[in-house]
Parts: C-alpha cells; structure tokens; sequence
C-alpha cells in the first residue's frame, strides 16, 4: 500500500515511521525544507525512552513528486486542512481513501466537501510526539488509536487499514460510533490545551490546584453539555478521563503549548472555538470556553 502523508511534523512524522518499519512504503510531504532535507540525506531519527532509532524514509516538498496514494493521512494543523485536502485531491483516484487524526471539530467534513463523499477515514490518537529538528522527533507518549468511517459504507475498507496499522505495531481499533470518539477526545483538548498553553504549565500541573483543575472541570462539563444537545453522548465520567489523561501525560506539553511556546498559530478554532460556534448554535452559555478561546486568540495575535 502506497501511503501519502500530509503534513510531517511531529505526529506525521511518527506515524511515518512507524508504518515504515512494517515495510510500507510512504511518503512524506512537508512545507519545511530543512526537515524534508534532512530526512532525505540523514533518514528520520526517532527517539523513544532514552534510545534514538534512525529510520530510512523519503520525504517531499513537491506533491506532484508523489503521484497516486491508495492511503492519505492528514497531520496538519486544523487551519491548513482545506489546503491540505486540495493537495489530497490531487494525489488520489477514485479509490483512494484519506484518514485524518487531527485534534478538534470540523476536519473529516472539510475533507469531505473537498474530496467528495464515501472515502473519508475519522479518528483519534492517543500517541504523542514531539519536534526536536529537522529530522529530528521524540515518541512523548503511546496510546490506543482509534478510527471509523466518517461516511459511507465500510466495505470492509476499515478492516485493511487496521490490519496495515497493526503490523508496525500500532494499537488500533475501529467503532463505528466514531463521532462520540471525536467528541472524547475534543472534550480531553477542551479540558487541557487552552489552559496549558496559557499558563505555560506541563499537562499534570493543571492537578495540582484546585482552582486549576475546577477550571478544567467547568471546560468539560460546558462542552459535554453541548455534545448531548447535539445527540452525542459521551462517557458519564468524562471529567475523571481528563483529569487521568492529564496526569498520563503529566510531563508532556500540549501541542497548543507548544504551538505557543514557538509562536505558531494555534488550532484553538477547532478545540475551545469550536465549542463556543456550537454552544451558540444551541443557544446554550458557555462563558469558560468562550473566555479560553478569546485569551487564546488574543495571546496568538500578539507574539512578538
């Protein structure tokens, strides 16, 4: 199977390489130059627990040097997705099938408006992952991963990827109820990106106060309030899964932290922002989240 990845940052960049030590052969497309040199010169160092592994892959700044995907997984920022499902469309045929495990709300639909119907793979990742330089990334954590059709009948497509992801050793699973998976995972996001990102804390410090993990708690329960007017009913403990997350991840920095720590726009839109577009669909307050993303906001449009 022939594999495009869109976007190789950290988390493209891992999966990369996790899919090539099972001997597929993927592409990698990026923006960076120097990343993409040196992933071609060098192969992409990963380190994992103290041990760095060098793995030969090939890398591209051009995708009409990749040609024709039978898989393509997107690992952009929610910002670029329509850009990067433009490049997708271009890089498939009609059988081709696009994946995307980006955080937040609204991506499988932009992919969908783009690349038409039926095709599109949905999910979420617990693994983490970390840019150190070009060609440089750390493995910061492993999880399950878990996908589904986002629309369209499975035909037992989703089988053919679960078996691929496999065998480089990744935990994976399919549910067809892949919209509640997303909205867990939006609800992890909501409870821990703004406010690390904000404070400049690791993901476990947001435990440490009171007035810190209540701040958490209000985030979460305004959202998963919204997730139920919309029809998706997410785990009765939903709090008490962010708070374990949280302290899973204690050392890690969010991926809104370090988009902040570097100055880069953040996917804030689609976590806390996407949030308070739904709240205000629903007519139902959201005054935690909404205070988020405009801090959020206002930090992002202000980096010196």
């Amino acid at each position: 199977m022939k594999i495009a990845i869109i976007g190789a940052g950290a988390m493209g960049s891992l999966f990369g390489a996790l899919l090539r030590k099972a001997k597929a052969d993927v592409r990698l497309l990026d923006v960076w130059p120097e990343h993409v040199e040196a992933i071609n010169e060098n192969g992409l160092r990963v380190e994992w627990e103290g041990k760095t592994r060098t793995i030969s892959a090939r890398a591209f700044t051009d995708p009409a040097d990749i040609g024709i995907a039978d898989l393509i997984l997107i690992f952009v920022k929610s910002t670029q997705t329509r850009v990067a499902a433009e490049i997708a469309k271009k890089l498939a045929d009609e059988t081709t099938l696009v994946m995307t495990l980006q955080n937040g709300l609204g991506n499988a639909d932009t992919l969908a408006q783009v690349m038409g119907r039926g095709r599109i793979i949905a999910g979420t990742t617990s693994h983490g992952a970390t840019m150190l330089g070009p060609g440089h990334i750390r493995h910061a954590g492993r999880g399950p991963t878990v996908i589904g059709m986002w629309d369209g009948p499975d035909n037992g497509r989703i089988e053919r990827v679960v078996d691929l992801f496999t065998t480089a050793g990744i935990e994976i699973k399919a549910n067809a109820d892949i919209r509640k998976i997303i909205w867990e995972k939006l609800l992890v996001n909501v409870g821990i990106n703004a406010i690390t990102a904000l404070t400049h804390i690791k993901n476990g410090r947001i435990l440490d106060l009171e007035v810190t993990r209540d701040l958490c708690r209000t985030a979460v329960e305004e959202a998963a309030t919204v997730a139920e007017a919309l029809g998706i009913s997410v785990k009765n403990d939903i709090v008490a899964h962010v708070y374990h997350v949280a302290g899973a991840t204690a050392k890690n920095r969010s991926s809104m932290g370090q988009d902040v720590d570097h100055g880069r726009p953040t996917e804030i839109s689609a976590i806390n922002g996407a949030v308070v577009s739904a709240a205000g669909k629903a007519g139902i307050p959201v005054p935690v989240n909404q205070t988020l993303t405009t801090l959020v906001e206002t930090l992002q449009a202000h980096y010196s």
